[in-house]
């Protein structure tokens, strides 16, 4: 799921692990999208060193107060990193900084980023389906399952044949993840689209397996809004609410959420990753960036980089091995990365951009890693949609699901 409207090609960056501590998270909420002042917006880009989108909010009250020399130390940031504006805004952001700076400002906008496609289409989910969120693959693909916003049901590809898989009293069906140990599929249930009046329908998390003759339910509190979902070895159920801002989490067995993360300490948590060790759980915050939650004491401390990087915009998130696997739909360009940590998982040491400005992609969505590869929907619908029902003038379309192997990193 994305809410917002690039690394260019960095084949691989490394650097060498720094021990400390990891930094403290500041918490934020709908007040802190709303700070326009310039000194309260550098505030907020030394506590979230990484997040493009804080970086673009200063560009405008500094263009403003005709602050050209710390415009161009923005866009500095931003071109370092791979950033890539419009074309109406690599036209109007020289004239605007002034004619002092406008060439220098001029060499620092990059122009349109090289596709890096390594890609294939692997299924493609009918029309029928609607909006498709996300998507769960076997690892030899035999099984393929998507989960529709729209039409509150899971299509399910098996024998090159698709099925639709209702559950009752459903309501939009989003996050999926699979607790292999115990064979049970989790996926989430809330009114993520915003279309309102399905409030006597189920809000939480359902699990289904073989094994059982009822679904399973995990419910939430009355106005959370679940997305994605992680699973830990132990079986623990981890659901982020990018609308309230919040993080919960249930142990097997559990029927009800409890609050990880309360509200107002992220801004849109997103992406779920449950670290190696079960100590921590990474989170992407859509507009500032990487973060861990310290499941035994409840701390939040920031997932810092010790090298260039843009880490907000991060939609999926998944651990595979030593690295983070991020689905970047928020930052331009489009792309998807490696994000190496360091051996204690505080830091980020390398990034490797596996995947980016795909011109088959419309937007990068949520998916699953099986086999070395990420299996993960290439063409999302957000943008044909609003409340819930289709945009006039759009028509449904199919959903591309595309695997992409991840690899190993290099020079590590």
């Amino acid at each position: 799921m994305r809410r917002l409207a690039g690394l260019a090609a960095l084949a691989l960056a490394v650097a060498a692990p720094v021990a400390s501590e990891p930094p403290e998270w500041r918490p934020v909420d709908a007040a802190t999208g709303q700070l326009r002042e310039v000194e309260a917006l550098e505030a907020l880009a030394q506590a979230f060193p990484d997040s493009g989108s804080v970086r673009l909010r200063l560009l405008e009250p500094l263009i403003a107060a005709g602050e050209g020399a710390r415009v161009l130390e923005v866009l500095h940031w931003l071109e370092e990193r791979g950033y890539v504006f419009s074309p109406p805004a690599r036209e109007q952001i020289p004239r605007l900084v002034g004619e002092k700076h406008a060439d220098a400002a001029k060499a620092l906008l990059l122009p349109d980023a090289d596709p890096i496609t390594a890609s294939e289409v692997v299924a493609r989910v009918p029309a029928q389906a609607g909006l498709v969120e996300s998507v769960f693959a076997s690892p030899d693909l035999s099984t393929v399952i998507a989960t529709s916003v729209t039409r509150k049901a899971l299509w399910v590809r098996e024998d090159g044949n698709w099925r639709k898989v209702s559950f009752p009293g459903a309501k939009d069906l989003s996050g999926i993840a699979q607790d292999t140990k115990r064979n049970i599929r989790w996926v989430a249930s809330s009114d993520i689209d915003e279309s309102g009046g399905d409030g006597d329908l189920f809000n939480g998390v359902i699990g289904s397996s073989p094994l059982i003759a009822a679904p399973l339910h995990i419910a939430v509190p009355a106005g959370v809004t679940l997305s994605d979902i992680a699973v830990d070895e132990a079986g623990t159920v981890f659901a982020s609410d990018p609308l309230g801002g919040g993080i919960y989490r249930a142990a097997i067995g559990e029927s009800a959420f409890s609050p990880l993360v309360e509200p107002g300490t992220f801004r849109s948590p997103q992406g779920l990753a449950p670290s190696a060790d079960g100590a921590r759980l990474f989170v992407s915050d859509y507009r500032y960036g990487l973060a861990m939650s310290h499941l035994a004491s409840g701390e939040v401390s920031r997932l810092a980089s010790d090298v260039p990087a843009i880490l907000d915009g991060i939609d999926g998130l998944w651990l595979h091995g030593a690295e983070l696997i991020a689905v970047q739909n928020g930052t331009s360009p489009m792309r998807i990365s490696a994000l190496a940590l360091s051996a204690d998982g505080s830091r980020i040491t390398g990034v490797r951009v596996l995947e980016q400005a795909h011109p088959k992609w419309t937007e990068p969505l949520g998916g699953s890693i099986a086999d070395g590869a990420l299996v993960y929907v290439g063409t999302g619908h957000w943008r044909d949609y609003v409340a819930g029902e289709l945009v006039e003038g759009r028509e449904t379309k199919p959903t591309e699901i595309r695997r992409l192997p991840l690899g190993s990193a290099r020079g590590r």
